[in-house]
Parts: structure tokens; C-alpha cells; sequence
């Protein structure tokens, strides 16, 4: 990777990704939420931040009626309906939605 860090030692394919991981070790929030005062890292992340106050979710479960933020927050969401545990642990063997 072209882009190491020298704090931890992580390589990045493109240098804004070695940024944003700066931001964590300095403790740097550039994106602070207008509503709340919350800082973010990342601008994805005060977006995501800011749907939560105007309770903007787009993806609805078929099923139940759910509504979600974020398409991966539905993905998570529909395990609950299949029964599907995809995540086991190593240790135990035990599935975990």
C-alpha cells in the first residue's frame, strides 16, 4: 500500500483514507452535526447522524414494516425474520444473527 501510517502502521491504497485514519489517532472531528453538536471523522458518518434527527428511512422491511437509515441497517434487520445466523463463534460455535 502506498499510504502508511506511522502511528499504527496501516497502508491505504489512496491517501484521503490515510487521512481519515489520522483523524482517529489525533482525535480530530472535522464534520460536527448542526443539530446535536456531535463530531465525526467523516462526512459519511455526520450524514448518517443527521437523518437520525429528521428521521429520513428509506428502506422499509417487507415484512414488518421497519424502516431503516441505511440499506446494510435492513440487511442486518431481515435475520431477524429468516432465523439466519450467519456469524459463528470460533470459540463456541454458536450462530449470531
Amino acid at each position: 500500500m502506498p499510504f502508511t501510517c506511522s502511528v499504527c502502521g496501516k497502508g491505504f491504497p489512496q491517501s484521503f483514507q490515510l487521512k481519515v485514519n489520522q483523524r482517529v489517532h489525533t482525535g480530530e472531528k472535522l464534520f460536527t452535526c448542526s443539530v446535536c453538536g456531535k463530531g465525526f471523522t467523516q462526512s459519511s458518518n455526520l450524514r448518517r447522524r443527521q437523518s437520525i434527527h429528521t428521521e429520513k428511512r428509506p428502506f422499509t422491511c417487507t415484512i414488518c414494516g421497519m424502516r431503516f437509515i441505511q440499506s446494510s441497517d435492513l440487511l442486518a434487520h431481515q435475520s431477524v425474520h429468516t432465523g439466519e445466523k450467519p456469524f459463528i463463534c470460533s470459540d463456541c460455535g454458536k450462530g449470531f444473527p
